[in-house]
């Protein structure tokens, strides 16, 4: 039982040992790199030395209970115990999505209900800010198209941990599920009649990818500058700072105009870019991608939901894990760690049943 942690094990140490040598630390991403497969690791490792420990403290107490029957009682609480971390370690070992422990870029888009599905994507937005405050990432607004009422049209935000999250924790390993579409019925304030209306905007969730995760041909990439706009069409600058990136082979597109300079939008153009990329290599590479990503945003249709937030009953509802709850308020406050675990643990149930 078990024997893939053998192996791990093995992996464990050699990371603690090239961890331990001052030379790796003069590459930071490759300290970087190391430092988040040691903390993945960790909690498996642990699980397994505490199996085996158990077993050992089993079979000690087996020998003694021929000299003292009380050992009997000892064994038996220990083989609970030593279930109940077999179960923990069986849960630990499903294979975890390889991208978990990255930071995200997450865009948000309207969709259909006009003026009202932007305002609502403002909603999402500030939902996720600060949802990234309370957990203590760092939460930064690449590229924006807002709308004549204060909305956006389109929206980038670079999500980003402090330090080494723990597995699990990191922005991708929880954002990830926030893919797809959300859909809003409440009365608009573009609503004179008072009627409840029902629109749409879409999410989609890319893991960040760092230079060493995508590389990208210089050759490949068609750049033209262009002046900005805001809301309306109307200029908001006097030269040409706005930069629009082609990715030749793949036909991305990527535009910024947010900063007031042309290599400040160059380099958050770029950063949207290869999540992008990094996203369509992981959808070609791996067919676990490419299913998890038909649950996120294809089309921002309000029929391809994937929760529903209703204001007039004051409900979110999540129509993969069932989730329901009357909190609306607070989850567009930033409370989305209950509505976020509910999909998490739907995710691991239908895991361990398939690999039953």
């Amino acid at each position: 039982m078990f024997d893939a942690c053998v192996e791990l094990t093995a992996e464990y140490s050699a990371i603690e040992e090239r961890l331990a040598d001052p030379a790796v630390h003069a590459d930071p991403a490759e300290a970087r790199r190391l430092a988040r497969r040691h903390a993945e690791l960790r909690p498996t490792i642990e699980a397994y030395r505490a199996w085996l420990a158990l077993g050992d403290d089993i079979a000690a107490a087996r020998e003694l209970a021929d000299v003292d029957p009380a050992f009997a009682e000892e064994a038996d609480a220990l083989e609970v115990r030593r279930l109940e971390v077999a179960e923990r370690l069986r849960e630990l070992l499903i294979p975890r999505d390889p991208l978990d422990g990255k930071d995200v870029i997450l865009e948000i888009k309207a969709g259909e209900g006009g003026e009202e599905s932007a305002l609502f994507a403002g909603d999402l937005l500030r939902m996720y800010l600060r949802y990234a405050d309370q957990r203590g990432w760092s939460a930064e607004v690449l590229e924006a198209e807002e709308s004549d009422l204060g909305g956006y049209r389109d929206v980038a935000v670079a999500v980003k941990t402090r330090g080494v999250p723990e597995p699990g924790e990191a922005p991708y390993a929880r954002l990830k599920f926030e893919g797809g579409v959300h859909r809003v019925q409440r009365v608009p304030v573009t609503e004179s009649q008072g009627r409840i209306h029902t629109s749409a905007a879409g999410v989609l969730v890319l893991p960040e990818a760092e230079e060493v995760d995508v590389t990208i041909d210089p050759n490949d990439l068609r750049i033209d500058v262009f002046r900005s706009s805001g809301p309306g069409g109307q200029s908001v600058n006097t030269t040409d700072s706005a930069v629009r990136i082609t990715h030749v082979p793949t036909g991305t597109v990527v535009s910024c105009q947010n900063e007031k300079s042309q290599l400040q939008n160059r380099e958050q153009a770029l950063r949207i870019l290869r999540a992008r990329l990094l996203a369509i290599a992981q959808e070609q590479a791996m067919q676990e991608a490419s299913d998890s990503r038909r649950a996120q945003v294809r089309t921002v249709d309000r029929s391809e939901r994937i929760r529903t937030y209703n204001f007039p009953e004051n409900r979110v509802s999540d129509h993969r894990s069932g989730y329901k709850a009357y909190n609306l308020d607070q989850v567009l406050g930033g409370e989305l760690d209950a509505v976020i675990q509910s999909c998490i643990d739907s995710a691991a149930a239908n895991a361990l049943a398939e690999g039953s």
